[in-house]
């Protein structure tokens, strides 16, 4: 039987190719993304862009099938609409990710690795409570990584800030508009990490954090080190990945 094709991508596969690629390699990477505002200068997508870029690397670095994005999530309640978004709630997401897992694991995988950009507290917990009924599941989400090394901005919890811009303007330069950026804090130490915020307060431009000091070398040294971190604790060490 031939081997399946060069693309990781589980949806460029047929059943028998993939098939073929289950008895070579049995772990499947799953990127989570979400549909929320994040600032004036990104597009809703910039945290599923994030989560697929990250996903698409590791799969191909180490030949392992990716699946197709899970492009909703569970957003930060916001004072006011922003239109567009849209939003899980986190049941919800807990729901559809046991459901593709079960299917999946009964085709064959036995380790699933969740993959997202977005720390607010539901959706993370969406995603680290995912279980599968022999699989091994393992949540990764990519900002949660210390890279504060690269930053220049006061640092804490961001939406839409120094961090995501920065990636966004090293992955997807055509689609982040830096002439709109405006840096947000609310309140007085109140945006210094994200749980402490209920919701997005009404002055908020979508965005949480110093976006105006995104750049795009900033963009390229986070992501090498996130994948740096990821590969090593993940896929070579075999640690436990961080969730928080």
């Amino acid at each position: 039987m031939a081997h399946a094709s060069r693309s990781c991508r589980l949806t460029d596969l047929t059943w028998v190719q993939v098939e073929d690629h289950l008895t070579r390699e049995s772990r499947l990477i799953v990127p989570v993304g979400v549909c929320d505002q994040f600032g004036p200068h990104l597009p809703l997508g910039a945290g599923t862009l994030i989560a697929e870029a990250v996903a698409a690397d590791l799969a191909r670095d180490f030949a392992i099938l990716q699946a197709p994005t899970i492009a909703y999530g569970v957003n930060l309640p916001t004072a006011r609409p922003y239109p567009g978004t849209a939003s899980l709630h986190e049941k919800s997401l807990h729901r559809v990710l046991n459901d593709l897992l079960a299917s999946w694991e009964d085709d064959g995988f036995t380790e699933f690795i969740l993959i997202t950009a977005h720390r607010y507290e539901s959706h993370v917990d969406a995603l680290a409570s995912a279980t599968g009924t022999r699989a091994r599941v393992r949540a990764v989400e990519v900002l949660g990584i210390d890279f504060s090394q690269f930053l220049t901005g006061a640092g804490g919890r961001e939406h839409g800030g120094e961090a995501v811009t920065s990636l966004m303007l090293h992955l997807y330069p055509e689609k982040v508009n830096l002439t709109l950026a405006q840096d947000y804090r609310p309140g007085t130490g109140a945006g210094s990490a994200m749980k402490r915020l209920s919701r997005l307060p009404t002055e908020s431009p979508g965005s949480v954090g110093e976006a105006t000091l995104g750049t795009a070398e900033k963009g390229r040294l986070i992501y090498e080190y996130i994948l740096q971190k990821v590969r090593s604790r993940v896929f070579i060490t075999d640690e436990e990945p961080s969730a928080e």
